[in-house]
């Protein structure tokens, strides 16, 4: 297993040997979010702003007008609240082309404890006009969206990672960029999972398989915008929706989907996240059974979901 930020700075060397564009700008962090690889490899496009986020931001909001793509990189908590200013009036608001890409993200941050576990990022950066927002689920979809994300104007939010995550995808898979991906079909009910939680969910759809319910797994990398289609599909075709992430249960995938399911084709859902509660210090897998978000939960929800349909 291979962790996200490794993919990403590596990713990154990748392809600045094929395009000039762009430059990466750390917060003193390079060994915390990947970026190290590529400071190492293209010393000359990599800008070190030290431990100040938010002028990291101003500077990369001046850089996107002169041209230039700046990839902005640091933790999310830092990315979501000390710079959130900068974020919304220096970057969002001017509708810059500037590229946020934020590790350490929700439990899986693990020991460094609930000051470095952003459990609401999702919901934060969401909110924010003209910012588009993406969570890829492994590596491999990670490599596969970085090229057309930079290739994309305006603002965005990347959600990258710390610890290893399994491959969800096959190498070489192709992707249908902003729209769901449909991992497994079922008909009775549709799990909707986000980032670390898309690998235990295809966990659960596949033990509650073998009692007979048939579960439709949904990966939503794409958070803003979202694949409203397919949310109403499984909707309309399973009448059940299960949403699992590792963020507050306010505000990130699950108030996604419930805006749209609300507004357009009712349906029951249950939440598997984090129930409005800060995180604590352990190992992310110890974390992930602690507060819930483990595919035996998911299977519960399942249950449950199904009980109301």
């Amino acid at each position: 297993m291979e962790n996200m930020r490794d993919a990403f700075g590596k990713a990154l060397v990748e392809l600045a040997a094929i395009r000039d564009d762009f430059v990466v700008l750390d917060a003193d962090v390079a060994g915390g979010t990947g970026t190290y690889h590529f400071r190492e490899a293209c010393p000359d496009r990599f800008i070190q702003c030290a431990i100040a986020e938010q002028n990291m931001f101003s500077v990369a909001a001046g850089l996107a007008e002169s041209g230039i793509i700046p990839i902005v990189t640091c933790y999310a908590v830092f990315a979501s609240m000390r710079a959130l200013e900068q974020a919304r009036n220096s970057i969002a608001y001017p509708n810059f082309n500037v590229k946020i890409a934020a590790s350490h993200l929700g439990l899986d941050v693990g020991p460094d404890g609930a000051t470095h576990q952003a459990l609401e990022d999702i919901s934060i950066y969401r909110s924010i006009p003209n910012m588009t927002v993406v969570s890829p689920a492994d590596p491999v979809e990670l490599r596969a969206v970085l090229p057309h994300l930079l290739d994309s104007h305006g603002p965005l939010y990347l959600r990258t990672g710390r610890s290893p995550l399994p491959d969800v995808f096959d190498a070489g898979t192709k992707f249908e960029h902003g729209k769901a991906q449909v991992l497994a079909e079922g008909e009775d009910c549709t799990i909707m999972a986000v980032g670390v939680m898309v690998h235990r969910a295809l966990e659960a759809a596949r033990k509650l398989a073998g009692e007979g319910i048939s579960c439709r797994v949904l990966n939503m990398s794409w958070l803003k915008p979202m694949d409203e289609n397919a949310v109403i599909r499984a909707a309309k075709e399973t009448g059940a929706i299960v949403t699992c992430e590792d963020h507050n249960k306010y505000g990130g995938l699950s108030g996604a989907v419930m805006e749209t399911v609300c507004e357009i084709h009712p349906v029951p859902v249950e939440r598997v996240a984090v129930n409005d509660v800060f995180g604590s210090s352990g190992e992310p897998e110890d974390l992930a059974r602690e507060f819930g978000l483990m595919p035996e939960n998911i299977e519960m929800a399942v249950r449950r979901v199904l009980k109301r349909k």
